[in-house]
C-alpha cells in the first residue's frame, strides 16, 4: 500500500438527483428536476425483483427535443435507460471514473441494499480531488 487515503465514491456523491415513477411525464419530471435542482432522475423500481432507471437531460434532448416529441404525451420509462450500471458507496473513485469510461456513461447512482444514496459524476470526482490535493 503506498498510503495515500482511498477516496470512495460514498465521499464525493450528490443528493442532486430525484427520485421518480415511470410512469411520470417528461414534463412532470422536468419540473421537479427544475425546482430541485437536480441533475438527474433516478426511476423507481416497480417491484422487488425490478431494476432502477436513470432519466438524464440529454435523453430528454435526444429522444424528445430532438424528435419533436411533446413532454405531456412521453412518459419517462419510454426514454430512460434502465437497468442503470450502479455504483457501490466503498468502490475507489479511481475505478468509478475507470467504469464512466468504459461504459461511456457520465454519473451514476450510488446503491447499497437496494437504497439509492446518491450519484456521482466525473465532477463529483474531478472538484473533490482538486480541492482535496490543495488541502
Amino acid at each position: 500500500m503506498n498510503g495515500e487515503k482511498v477516496i470512495r465514491a460514498s465521499d464525493v456523491m450528490s443528493q442532486n438527483f430525484i427520485l421518480i415513477d415511470g410512469l411520470s411525464t417528461v414534463t412532470e419530471a422536468l419540473t421537479r428536476i427544475k425546482a430541485e435542482g437536480a441533475r438527474c432522475a433516478v426511476v423507481e423500481k416497480r417491484h422487488d425483483d425490478d431494476e432502477f432507471g436513470i432519466l438524464l437531460l440529454s435523453d430528454v434532448a435526444k429522444k424528445v427535443v430532438a424528435q419533436d416529441r411533446s413532454p405531456d404525451r412521453v412518459n419517462v420509462y419510454e426514454i430512460m435507460s434502465k437497468p442503470v450500471i450502479a455504483i457501490r458507496p466503498t468502490m475507489d473513485v479511481r475505478y468509478v471514473a475507470r467504469l464512466f469510461e468504459n461504459f461511456g456513461l457520465t454519473l451514476a447512482p450510488v446503491l447499497h441494499s437496494s437504497e439509492v444514496l446518491g450519484i456521482v459524476s466525473y465532477a463529483n470526482i474531478v472538484l473533490h480531488s482538486v480541492c482535496a490535493q490543495g488541502d
